[in-house]
């Protein structure tokens, strides 16, 4: 289901009954409660970019929302270790469910952005009871024919900034390299990224089994996006049974970058009309 809606909540107030057996008295009553609190903990996941295109967006969607953060870094990513039998977005997936089981969290939305929107799709495909809803941001792992994912390890830093960003003033300064250049193949993130995604970064089972999802889930996505354009935000859609679509006019891959606000409002419905 392809819907273009106004930016809204991923999930309205929920009613829920619940029986108590041994109540003061002795007889089972039943309460019905209506429950309108956003603050559930979020799983915050980065794309081939690392946590640093994440994190100040984190900080913003805490202080907005006094909800529970998490931001992990995917292992393999910005130095830290990743174990040889970890080489799947499924693989990953299942390690944090794990960790949402470790840390006994319930009610877990999980955004990721890009490479972290494949992994919060599959994370969503694992059913996990901790999981309530999702939300794909410019997500890579769909193949959409006639729009392929383009090639980032081809890229300079200044070409990557104009096809990630509606506004390419907006992108953070690169560091300064020395002799950097196509000779110094990828960084290490992009082979962190490669060694989860392979060489296509899709799967082409991935669209088949989202039919099968059976949770919320919100794809937004920044109309200028350059290496991930906006047809497959509507293939995400597409194949999700439920699922919103909301675009970005003014946004490119990385919204949480580049218009964290809109996103923001775009994922909570905070300061619109």
């Amino acid at each position: 289901m392809s819907t273009t809606a106004p930016a809204g909540s991923l999930r309205p107030a929920r009613t829920t009954t619940v029986t108590l057996e041994n109540p003061p008295g002795g007889d089972p009553v039943e309460i019905t409660t209506t429950d309108t609190d956003r603050t559930r903990p979020f799983l915050l996941l980065h794309g081939g970019g690392g946590v640093a295109t994440v994190s100040a967006f984190a900080d913003l969607l805490a202080e907005r929302t006094h909800s529970r953060v998490l931001v992990p870094t995917h292992p393999g990513f910005d130095g830290t270790p990743r174990p040889e039998h970890l080489n799947s977005v499924i693989d990953l997936a299942r390690s944090y469910v794990a960790l949402l089981d470790r840390l006994a969290l319930a009610d877990v939305t999980v955004i990721g952005n890009s490479f972290g929107g494949w992994l919060a799709a599959e994370i969503a495909l694992l059913d996990s009871p901790r999981v309530s809803g999702a939300v794909l941001v410019n997500a890579i792992g769909l193949e959409v024919e006639g729009h392929p994912l383009t090639d980032i390890a081809t890229l300079t830093p200044a070409e990557r900034a104009a096809r990630s960003f509606h506004d390419p003033s907006r992108a953070p300064r690169p560091p300064a390299q020395s002799g950097a250049g196509s000779a110094a193949g990828p960084s290490p993130d992009i082979a962190a990224l490669a060694a989860y995604t392979g060489p296509s970064m899709a799967d082409p089972t991935l669209a088949g089994r989202l039919k099968t999802l059976d949770l919320p889930v919100h794809v937004v996505w920044g109309a200028s996006d350059g290496i991930v354009d906006v047809a497959h935000g509507h293939a995400f859609a597409d194949a999700i049974p439920l699922s919103h679509l909301t675009v970005l006019p003014a946004a490119g891959h990385l919204p949480q970058l580049e218009t964290p606000e809109e996103l923001l409002g775009a994922l909570l419905d905070l300061g619109r009309d």
